[in-house]
């Protein structure tokens, strides 16, 4: 059974947090979040702030300190097929009292219909606090364009 090998990233400045489901087996491998070259995730927020690409984990980091953004996953670990959300079960889910007590998060977001779910079922009823439903940044939601998902995260998040 897989297990999270990447800590979430946030210090006491992060305002924002987005919740993405279980890291996929690239970001594992890398040891870091949204790590497809596929996913979106980077190159929507980068528009959405205004700011340069970071491409090295290193740079990945400061870029979400700099912009007072927090990112984790849901899920502590799961049985998983490759890095299919649809296959997800077997939930532990992380623990987000640490972050949510160490900053001050005004927003809470998913990355897609399957944190949110995640969150809703194993999370809420836990922290009782609300999440944005955000579309997946994932290569598998072919539904939206970058264009579209910089419109949309643009409009919602709260930066």
């Amino acid at each position: 059974m897989p297990v999270h090998n990447i800590n979430p990233v946030y210090d006491n400045e992060s305002r924002i947090l987005i919740l993405g489901s279980f890291p996929s087996v690239k970001s594992r491998e890398q040891r870091f979040f949204y790590g497809h070259k596929q996913n979106r995730f980077w190159k929507v927020l980068a528009n959405v702030v205004n700011d340069k690409l970071p491409e090295s984990i290193e740079e990945k980091r400061a870029f979400l300190l700099k912009h007072h953004i927090a990112v984790w996953d849901v899920i502590e670990s799961c049985t998983i097929t490759g890095s299919s959300d649809s296959t997800i079960k077997d939930v532990k889910v992380n623990d987000l009292s640490h972050i949510l007590q160490t900053a001050d998060i005004s927003h809470i977001y998913a990355n897609g219909n399957k944190a949110y779910e995640l969150y809703m079922k194993y999370t809420y009823p836990k922290t009782k606090r609300e999440i944005i439903k955000l579309p997946s940044t994932s290569p598998a939601n072919a539904g939206y364009s970058l264009e579209g998902l910089v419109k949309i995260w643009g409009e919602m998040l709260v930066i």
